[in-house]
């Protein structure tokens, strides 16, 4: 395999240089193989780290166009280096949008109570209104769990999305 396949995987997940030239010995140089072993060495990786403290972070404010809706987000790391990482404020950022675009009314499905719940297909219902389960606006393909797992694999500390709120003038 080439260095410019091993360059193309890093720029296109953002592993490490050796963690990209493993998967793709590991997948014999398919690149589509690779990205989804190192996707799936994140989810190890961020369910490994979900048990130690995150008690550092940041807290972003997102104001809409129009200033007619507003967001305030807290995202948790394990140290402050981290909170000042340049990815890990793009996350946050980028998170803050989305509340503002996709309102969800939940941080996670397990926030729900069973009366909400009544009648209606968990899976759907957390999609719409649970902000981890929600595809991000920017890249529908992915959740947000799925963009907070890339991060903690590429940045190897527990980070959590603590809370939210958002404000629309009239609600």
């Amino acid at each position: 395999m080439s260095l410019d396949t091993i360059k193309e995987l890093r720029e296109l997940t953002g592993c490490g240089v050796i963690d990209c030239k493993k998967a793709l010995e590991k997948a014999g140089g398919d690149i589509n193989k690779a990205k989804e072993l190192l996707r799936e060495k994140g989810l190890q990786m961020a369910m490994k780290k979900a048990d130690r403290a995150a008690k550092e972070g940041r807290i972003e404010a997102y104001i809409h166009n129009g200033s007619k809706i507003g967001v305030l987000l807290e995202v948790n790391c394990e140290t402050d280096f981290v909170a000042r990482n340049e990815d890990f404020i793009r996350f946050s950022k980028d998170v803050a949008m989305h509340i503002a675009a996709m309102a969800p009314k939940y941080l996670k499905k397990e926030d729900v109570t069973a009366d909400i719940l009544a009648g209606e297909d968990l899976a759907v219902f957390a999609k719409t209104n649970c902000l981890l389960d929600q595809p991000f606006v920017k890249e529908p393909s992915k959740s947000i769990q799925d963009l907070l797992n890339e991060l903690i694999a590429k940045i190897g500390e527990n980070i959590v999305v603590g809370r939210f709120s958002r404000y629309k003038i009239g609600e």
